[in-house]
């Protein structure tokens, strides 16, 4: 009995590790969406060239012989962030800045083109076979007592204590700084803000950028937590990130951060109770009952037009 309770436990531990990298690319998703009302489908491609990022940064520090492992984990971090953010302003002035004023579906098939075109890009670039890395932060803790005890790795720990940072900056970033409330004010009414003099397409780009960079984050934790890249990883962790925030619902960052819990712990639990094959399956009938039962999401509110 204590067996199962402990490794119970162990399975939430290992699932909400999974959904703060979830979270954290959902909130891409939803602050594009949020502000101008498009799903950025190039997203999940960010979070893959974060952690390809990652690798070549850890791979290069090393072969310069630098040896300081917070060094070296800082230096893959910002300068993940700093390209992602780069990429994610190309993305907004190449793939949406354009069609904008057309019809979603427009805008929808440019982004869909841009994600088929980062995939193949990295695919010439770094070749279509998985690359892994050796782990750089090994070890845990035992928690827990004689009966009952579970395992916090090193790694599982920094993910949560970046994600954790990561939400509260956002958070402080939104409510409390100029940028963010004109953003919110934006997603309010973004003829209006226009009118108060706010430039809304420097406001945009700067929610492609922020939503970018905390895909790098995603792809940070991630890669060194599962050790593996290929050029179709951002599709899959894009599409959950999505059904992340669909289910949270989609234009709220706290829905965000709630659906990629949710959806990390039910894969995992799915995964340690039934089989691995089926946890694709368990999160896209999510998908499918959040829709069918409340469209909105968990904590999304149902939008309504105006007469």
């Amino acid at each position: 009995m204590n067996e199962s309770i402990s490794y119970f436990i162990q399975q939430v531990i290992n699932g909400l590790t999974v959904g703060s990298t979830y979270a954290l690319i959902a909130i891409g998703y939803t602050m594009v969406y949020g502000i101008i009302g498009m799903i950025n489908f190039a997203h999940g491609e960010i979070y893959m060239l974060g952690t390809y990022i990652t690798f070549i940064v850890i791979a290069g520090l090393t072969l310069l012989g630098i040896e300081s492992l917070p060094f070296i984990l800082i230096a893959a971090l910002i300068i993940s962030m700093m390209v992602a953010g780069a990429y994610g302003f190309t993305i907004e002035r190449v793939a949406y800045r354009p069609v904008r004023s057309s019809k979603r579906l427009i805008a929808l098939i440019s982004a869909i083109g841009m994600s088929i075109f980062l995939q193949n890009y990295m695919r010439l670039a770094q070749g279509s076979r998985d690359l892994a890395q050796q782990s750089i932060i090994s070890g845990s803790w035992s928690l827990g007592t004689d009966e009952i005890s579970v395992n916090l790795a090193y790694m599982q720990l920094i993910i949560f204590v970046i994600t954790l940072i990561c939400m509260v900056l956002l958070t402080l970033f939104i409510s409390r700084s100029r940028v963010g409330r004109a953003c919110r004010a934006c997603s309010q009414d973004a003829g209006m803000t226009n009118l108060l003099g706010i430039n809304t397409n420097h406001m945009i780009a700067a929610t492609f950028v922020i939503g970018a960079m905390l895909a790098a984050v995603a792809g940070v934790l991630l890669g060194l937590y599962y050790g593996v890249v290929n050029p179709m990883i951002g599709f899959i962790a894009g599409l959950k990130a999505f059904t992340a925030a669909v289910l949270g619902g989609i234009g709220s960052i706290p829905g965000a951060v709630l659906g990629g819990l949710i959806l990390g712990t039910a894969e995992t639990m799915t995964g340690a109770y039934f089989s691995a094959q089926y946890k694709d399956v368990v999160a896209f009938s999510l998908l499918c009952l959040i829709l069918l039962f409340r469209p909105s999401g968990l904590l999304g509110k149902p939008e309504v037009e105006k007469i």
